[in-house]
């Protein structure tokens, strides 16, 4: 296992599925009522450059459900926001905490905290790549679906880091996976290189959306304008228009084909109100699924 979760590449199956199946039973136990309490004496720092209510409240709760203390930094309560090297924040903050929590904007970010730290270092969301999530996605997929590898998966809209993240799941845990994405906004071309070497199965990437949810087991969609991308807003919502998630288009899947959405979600956007809100919608559950996976990350992280 490696010491640091900065991507989804670094793991093998078998490492990922450990993170899921974990979740899976401290979800289980907690819903008979067993305390965990594995943590007790142990501080995680969250270092947190980009705003967040799900990622923030899922992993404070993780931590003190396992009888863990958290320390939440913003990007204006630490040196970074003056320019401190980050080699400098590694060295000094891996002498005070067990772990840190990583939410910023650069993946080099949490590369080079994870060189210099002698603590695991978890990246909770870069540009490039949001392992996390996509960890309590899966475990969401697997829970709805059964054994992941047998599954077709559909990603419907912007090549983001969410988008290369999946690529990567689907790499190393066998399923295959289908992006729909506007011309110019396709996933990173390295990662996607980089994971088809070692896929079992058919990572296709295409224009038409209907394309990609014919014959979808899952179908996952975003924000068309992630945070940092603000000023693109009105741009993008004329490019992305015809890769709406709207009943006219989950029809073209098959009827058990369930939807997920990180959250949050801009309704009549990237997602209609109907589709959101209806029968096949998991997003309620994946957003709870958050904060299991996010225990048994700190869990068996901060335990090697």
């Amino acid at each position: 296992m490696p010491k640091h979760l900065r991507a989804l590449q670094y793991f093998t199956k078998e490492e990922l599925l450990a993170f899921i199946n974990r979740a899976i039973v401290l979800k289980k136990e907690k819903a008979e009522g067993v305390i965990h309490q594995h943590m007790v004496g142990k501080t995680v720092a969250l270092i947190f450059e980009k705003p967040s209510t799900r990622t923030r409240v899922s992993f404070e709760s993780a931590m003190y459900g396992l009888g863990g203390q958290v320390l939440f930094l913003s990007g204006r309560d630490t040196q970074l926001s003056r320019s401190e090297p980050l080699k400098d924040t590694a060295r000094v903050m891996a002498r005070y905490v067990d772990g840190m929590v990583v939410r910023t904007f650069g993946q080099e970010v949490v590369e080079e905290l994870a060189e210099y730290s002698d603590v695991p270092v978890i990246n909770a969301l870069t540009d490039l790549h949001h392992p996390c999530q996509i960890l309590s996605d899966c475990m969401t997929v697997i829970e709805k679906k059964g054994d992941i590898d047998k599954l077709h998966i559909a990603w419907v809209g912007d090549g983001n880091n969410m988008a290369n993240s999946w690529i990567q799941a689907a790499g190393k845990l066998g399923f295959s996976l289908t992006l729909a994405c506007p011309e110019g906004f396709e996933p990173d071309q390295e990662i996607l290189a980089e994971a088809r070497k070692e896929a079992a199965k058919e990572i296709k990437v295409v224009r038409d959306p209907a394309e990609a949810v014919k014959g979808a087991d899952v179908i996952n969609v975003d924000v068309w304008a992630s945070m940092g991308q603000e000023e693109e807003q009105d741009e993008r919502l004329k490019l992305f228009e015809a890769y709406q998630l709207n009943s006219e288009l989950l029809q073209k899947a098959p009827a058990d084909a369930i939807v997920l959405h990180c959250l949050p979600a801009h309704r009549e956007e990237e997602i209609t109100e109907e589709v959101l809100e209806g029968e096949q919608s998991v997003v309620w559950d994946q957003a709870e699924n958050k904060m299991h996976i996010h225990k048994a990350i700190l869990e068996i992280m901060l335990s090697k």
